[in-house]
């Protein structure tokens, strides 16, 4: 599947779900259910982060080519998938392509997925995260359609200045020689 087709997709999950029809007796009919549909198309993503005032805000979903979206500095992070997910894996990378540790939470349903990830601090100012959603086994995952749904990645930065390490102390400058 093409780049531009996931973007293209992960884009249009950010879209409100229409509300649901109402009878005369402003009673909510029944929404079709995801497993029977077979209109659904391929499972689409979104991230979003938790701001200071306990809000949420989502996360553009671009190539890395178009430039890495700014967030500001948060500890909480939630993907959501439009459809249920087989054989999945879900983590978040630093600039030099090391996991971040973080305490996750699944919530699965036949609707979709809903990943939280925890981090013990926030992220830092000024550098760069990227989210990577792949097969937890073998080469591929699978939506609830038994579908193959291709690997995902949504870099993203944190804004404002990069934060500088602290000088090294004598002790590690002496392990330097």
């Amino acid at each position: 599947m093409s780049f531009a087709v996931c973007a293209a997709a992960l884009v249009v999950a950010g879209c409100p779900k229409p509300s649901a029809p109402t009878d005369d007796a402003g009673v909510t009919a029944p929404e079709p259910d995801a497993g029977t549909d077979a209109g659904l198309g391929p499972a689409s993503f979104t991230l979003q982060y938790a701001l200071a005032d306990a809000g949420m805000e989502s996360i553009p979903l671009v190539g890395e080519e178009e430039g890495r979206p700014l967030i500001d500095p948060t500890s909480t992070l939630e993907v959501r998938s439009s459809l249920a997910l087989r054989n999945y894996r879900i983590r978040l990378f630093d600039e030099v392509d090391r996991a971040m540790v973080s305490d996750d939470a699944a919530e699965e349903s036949p609707n979709g997925l809903l990943y939280r990830i925890s981090l013990p601090t926030p992220l830092k100012t000024g550098h760069k995260y990227t989210l990577v959603i792949d097969a937890q086994t073998g080469t591929s995952m699978t939506d609830s359609q038994g579908r193959e749904v291709a690997d995902v990645r949504i870099p993203f930065q944190v804004s404002g200045e990069k934060e500088k390490p602290p000088p090294p102390t004598k002790k590690q400058k002496r392990r330097q020689r």
